[in-house]
């Protein structure tokens, strides 16, 4: 017994030694593994980084019109349309297009995000709303919207009405088809889950389907957004008096290219903008998601 003893004593205490060796060879590689991690991420946001790409148009249209490369007949420089639009600013009348014209897009933009909204959640939580609504949808949205635009001075006149009316219809069909697709394409999974908890379709709603349709339709609302503008410049060089697309209208008749890359400069701006206020409301919304563009 004592030399059985002895025997297995040398082996344990050759063995023990030789595990941390290992263990710490292990870890090595590992570390070294880490730190050459590729990042597959588009990387950290770069603080403005929007503006980076007008940014480069507006040097490269400045270096060609100091280097007199561009026909000023047909593209001013960017000096002129800046001091062009500053006279519009001064005597008054750039201040009263930009509020016309914003009013108009705004009222459009409300009533068409209103029934998109409307009309999108019985067709997406419903047989019946999608058998009554989605149809009707499909088959209206392949009617050029613009192309109602004699119809509607019939019904309504050439006043304010029918322009809002016209912006509504251009906003309601990208809300509406982008709201209907995220609700109806929630993980059926989820929906099963619910229904094996016995939780009541209130509950549901909330804390389901809200969360699994808000980035569809914030999908929706900004090209919502963009159409309203869009459907602007149109509707404002027909029969109207006031407004952005009237004043470029004029400048047309009378050959005054600073003026119209005046009122194209300001619609720009103004898409930025509202792009930029739903992409932060979004934002907000959406805190608890973690995605790519986060």
């Amino acid at each position: 017994m004592t030399d059985t003893t002895t025997t297995i004593a040398p082996e344990v205490d050759v063995a023990v030694p030789a595990r941390p060796a290992a263990t710490s060879t292990n870890q090595r590689h590992r570390g070294r593994g880490q730190g050459h991690t590729r990042r597959l991420g588009p990387g950290r946001r770069i603080p403005y980084g929007r503006l980076l790409g007008p940014a480069v148009v507006i040097g490269l249209w400045s270096l060609l019109s100091a280097f007199e490369r561009l026909d000023t007949r047909i593209i001013p420089a960017p000096w002129s349309v800046v001091a062009t639009g500053r006279d519009l600013w001064t005597r008054g009348s750039l201040p009263d297009d930009i509020a016309t014209s914003t009013s108009r897009a705004f009222w459009g933009f409300a009533f068409g995000l209103a029934i998109g909204v409307a009309l999108a959640i019985p067709a997406g939580l419903s047989r019946l709303g999608e058998g009554l609504i989605d149809g009707t949808a499909v088959v209206t949205r392949s009617i050029p919207s613009l192309g109602l635009i004699p119809l509607f001075i019939l019904w309504l006149g050439i006043g304010e009405s029918f322009k809002v009316a016209i912006i509504a219809i251009s906003v309601f069909f990208p809300v509406y088809l982008n709201l209907y697709s995220a609700l109806a394409n929630i993980d059926s999974r989820y929906v099963e889950l619910a229904e094996t908890l016995q939780v009541s379709r209130p509950s549901f709603i909330r804390h389901v389907v809200v969360p699994g349709s808000l980035p569809g339709f914030f999908v929706g609302v900004r090209m919502a957004a963009t159409g309203s503008w869009l459907s602007l410049v149109v509707l404002e060089q027909i029969n109207a008096t006031s407004g952005l697309g009237y004043r470029m209208f004029q400048a047309q008749n009378y050959g005054q290219t600073e003026i119209i890359f005046v009122g194209l400069a300001v619609y720009g701006i103004l898409g930025f903008s509202s792009d930029a206020l739903i992409r932060l409301l979004e934002r907000r919304v959406l805190s608890w998601r973690r995605t790519l563009a986060s």
